[in-house]
């Protein structure tokens, strides 16, 4: 690992006028992802539009203000401030530097946004961060007897190739992907619900997760964002990060190669685990 200084000047144009500013940026090249999974978890739902307007319009975002950058992902500049201020950057000015110097110690510079929001999510995975969360989820799933993995729709297709993966490791895992299937408090001692949800805002799956927690049950949710309903609700949660897209407001059409890996990954630790 070593070390590269940059000293640059640079100038935005805030709502008070134009300035410039020296900007000293130090960027650690160890294929370190600028984006870590820590600091997006901490976004809000504002700061969350303002990174999601960021991955998909990389090439324009280095050549916008901050009050085009505001406007453009529907926020306030005081939002897009908090946003730089959670990636260690002073100020717009200097994340639009870093952002520019992060872009290019990349060799793959994908050109549809199909390809660079599943990259920018396995590049805020290469941490010890994410180590850790998943090390602890593992740490969970080997204290419960059994495993009941919950969605519906897409997530429930997943629901249940989790849990025929996680069986074939070795440990015995069910799933329901029926969104009105009754909850017992049989079926749910000394168990572990892990419910897969896009939004974390479905209602019938909230359900779930409000009854399962009612009979004692662990709940472990993984969702595009810790800041959704299923999330709060949720013991533990895995997010992902990435925006869901829907076709005419109805149809999911959003990614599930996160969700896979973070399924997969988890099997794979709990196999080590229980050999």
């Amino acid at each position: 690992m070593f070390t590269t200084s940059y000293l640059l000047r640079t100038s935005s144009r805030l709502d008070t006028g134009e300035i410039s500013q020296s900007v000293t940026c130090k960027i650690l090249a160890a294929g370190k992802s600028m984006f870590t999974h820590t600091a997006i978890a901490s976004l809000n739902g504002l700061e969350m539009m303002v990174y999601h307007y960021i991955i998909k319009n990389k090439d324009k975002v280095m050549y916008m203000t901050i009050r085009e950058l505001a406007d453009a992902a529907e926020v306030s500049t005081t939002t897009v401030l908090r946003f730089c201020r959670k990636f260690n950057c002073s100020g717009y000015s200097e994340f639009r530097v870093r952002f520019k110097l992060h872009l290019e110690q990349n060799d793959v510079q994908p050109t549809n946004f199909g390809n660079s929001e599943i990259i920018s999510f396995f590049k805020s995975t290469n941490n010890s961060e994410f180590e850790h969360l998943i090390e602890n989820a593992v740490d969970i799933i080997c204290a419960s007897e059994r495993i009941i993995f919950v969605g519906a729709g897409t997530s429930g297709s997943l629901a249940k190739y989790g849990a025929r993966f996680f069986s074939n490791v070795g440990k015995f895992s069910n799933h329901i992907d029926d969104p009105y299937f009754p909850v017992t408090r049989d079926m749910a001692k000394n168990a572990l619900a892990i419910v897969l949800s896009v939004s974390g805002e479905t209602e019938e799956i909230l359900r779930f997760a409000s009854q399962f927690s009612l009979h004692q049950c662990k709940v472990m949710s993984i969702t595009s964002h810790e800041n959704s309903s299923l999330a709060k609700l949720a013991d533990f949660n895995l997010s992902w990060h990435i925006p869901p897209i829907r076709i005419g407001d109805i149809y999911d059409i959003t990614t599930q190669i996160p969700v896979i890996y973070i399924l997969e990954t988890l099997g794979r630790r709990l196999a080590k685990k229980l050999a």
